[in-house]
């Protein structure tokens, strides 16, 4: 069961939902639109390896925005801190963004209940184009689980601004336990 746009407002007032900042503007019909947080996240290293740390680079979104070029990889974040111990956070992009030649995937779509943080946006460039911190990129929707609650406690908890991969802590743990 999906979560109305009243309804998630309502779930924010009682704390039963975590969407900081919280803007009214930006509740919908079933769904809460993000935005595009001030940082993005570029990776140094010219081949990127899961079975590694990667090196990357933070950068600031100027105030006139960042020029995407075709092809062009970075990881952006959501402005929002999002997320709630008794309801499933659904993030998607927004469509109007994808219809000029942005890609943006979500790490994780299906957000684990428990987990608390900044949603990191994969985006591609297929078009030259323009983003700006506080640009409408997403949208997350709330949904009801069914069964027994066990809360996230993962290698993404609490993150804030873009984050960059953690794979490689499970190839660390693969190895430790020995598995083929």
């Amino acid at each position: 069961m999906i979560l109305t746009g009243e309804e998630i407002k309502k779930q924010v007032k009682k704390g039963n939902i975590i969407i900081r900042p919280f803007n009214l503007k930006n509740v919908t019909t079933n769904s809460y639109d993000l935005t595009l947080g001030q940082e993005y996240l570029v990776y140094t290293d010219k081949i990127l390896d899961p079975a590694r740390e990667n090196k990357y680079i933070i950068k600031k979104i100027p105030k006139n925005g960042l020029l995407l070029r075709k092809g062009d990889f970075v990881l952006g974040h959501s402005k929002e801190i999002i997320g709630g111990k008794k309801f499933v956070p659904l993030i998607h992009a927004k469509s109007g963004i994808a219809r000029l030649g942005l890609f943006v995937h979500i790490t994780a779509d299906l957000i684990d209940i428990g987990s608390i943080g900044n949603t990191t946006f994969q985006l591609y460039a297929t078009k030259n184009i323009r983003i700006y911190s506080g640009m409408l990129i997403g949208q997350v929707s709330f949904w009801v689980p069914k069964g027994k609650i066990i809360l996230y406690e993962g290698k993404y908890q609490n993150s804030i601004g873009p984050k960059a991969s953690q794979i490689h802590k499970d190839f660390k743990k693969k190895l430790e336990l020995n598995f083929d």
